[in-house]
């Protein structure tokens, strides 16, 4: 949507002005963005704890893919459907879309690839800049979120004010996910290779992804609908999907609002999501197989995706004390937000 994609673009301008100016954690903090607790209304979450979902079948997932990003894999940067009439881009795009669903008919008829997710619901309440999550009355963990420091002029935002404080006495809930779809493809992979077919190999990792992306919007809308269950009665088409115009937010370690991947290590270990369904993470804390998505779902209906951009000293010693790391370790793995 145009409105969203300009507040992106605007926003991402003030984060790279080298002229700007910052405030004090303290000062950010004080600035964070506010809701009205006491008077907020919290559906109760149908169902708690974590679910493991296996065979997860692709043909109704691939009724979920966003292909705009598929096109990107190809360098064609233009959205679908308008590529398909695009003058530059229309003949190749009709040609690549084909072929990518010749090739998921292909990957259902013979099992190419296997479809898993592991989610999870709790209770939950925050404590400044943390999220608490809690199981029968005891805390199990603690997700560590970092807020953004540049003054602009508008709520200094972190994720965890999604999520009711502790000291507001109201029961909130958080989520988190481990979704893949590339389970097997090292099989189909090795049988491109050893035709030295670049072209099919590439379009199999490309449509492996697609279907990482799509499982988790399927996974993210039975969340709304039924596990949690705060928004029961939503209709959206897949465009409005795409276009994210649902109650709630699934921001993933690495990105913009939650820009430390350690984070991940969290959820895996919440989730056993290697043992459960075979999605391991590797040291540099990359997902394996590549065709996995994680994060955590927030239900607020102010929830947004921003971007925390740079984090100054202050913020990095007070983020290293809770995560019960070095101020070095803290900033090797946020080097691109100092």
């Amino acid at each position: 949507d145009v409105a969203t994609e300009y507040d992106t673009i605007k926003e991402n301008y003030l984060n790279r002005k080298s002229d700007k100016e910052y405030v004090s954690i303290a000062s950010a903090r004080e600035n964070a963005a506010k809701t009205d607790w006491e008077n907020e209304d919290i559906p109760t979450a149908n169902q708690l704890g974590v679910q493991v979902f296996e065979d997860i079948d692709i043909a109704t997932i691939r009724n979920y893919i966003d292909w705009t990003p598929f096109f990107f894999t190809w360098e064609m940067r233009k959205k679908y459907p308008a590529i398909l009439e695009d003058e530059f881009f229309a003949e190749q795009a009709k040609q690549l879309l084909d072929d990518a669903n010749a090739m998921l008919d292909n990957v259902i008829k013979h099992n190419w690839l296997k479809a898993k997710a592991i989610i999870g619901v709790w209770q939950a309440n925050s404590v400044g800049d943390n999220v608490h999550l809690f199981e029968n009355g005891k805390q199990i963990a603690t997700y560590n979120f970092l807020r953004q420091q540049g003054k602009k002029g508008k709520a200094n935002r972190c994720l965890a004010d999604f999520v009711a404080p502790l000291i507001s006495s109201k029961q909130d809930y958080m989520g988190s996910f481990v979704c893949t779809a590339g389970l097997g493809i090292e099989k189909q992979l090795a049988v491109f290779e050893k035709d030295h077919d670049d072209y099919n190999s590439i379009m199999l990792k490309a449509i492996a992804d697609r279907l990482a992306e799509a499982l988790t919007e399927y996974m993210h809308e039975k969340i709304r609908k039924e596990i949690w269950g705060y928004a029961a009665d939503e209709q959206f088409k897949n465009e409005d999907l795409i276009k994210e115009e649902y109650k709630g937010i699934r921001p993933a370690p690495g990105y913009t609002a939650c820009p430390d991947h350690t984070e991940k290590l969290k959820i895996f270990e919440l989730l056993n999501a290697e043992k459960s369904i075979g999605v391991s993470l590797t040291e540099s804390m990359a997902m394996s197989p590549n065709a996995t998505v994680s994060g955590y779902y927030f239900a607020h209906a102010e929830a947004k995706y921003f971007s925390v951009g740079k984090v100054q000293d202050d913020q990095i010693a007070d983020y290293a004390k809770r995560k019960n790391m070095s101020v070095e370790q803290v900033e090797k793995w946020l080097r691109s937000n100092i």
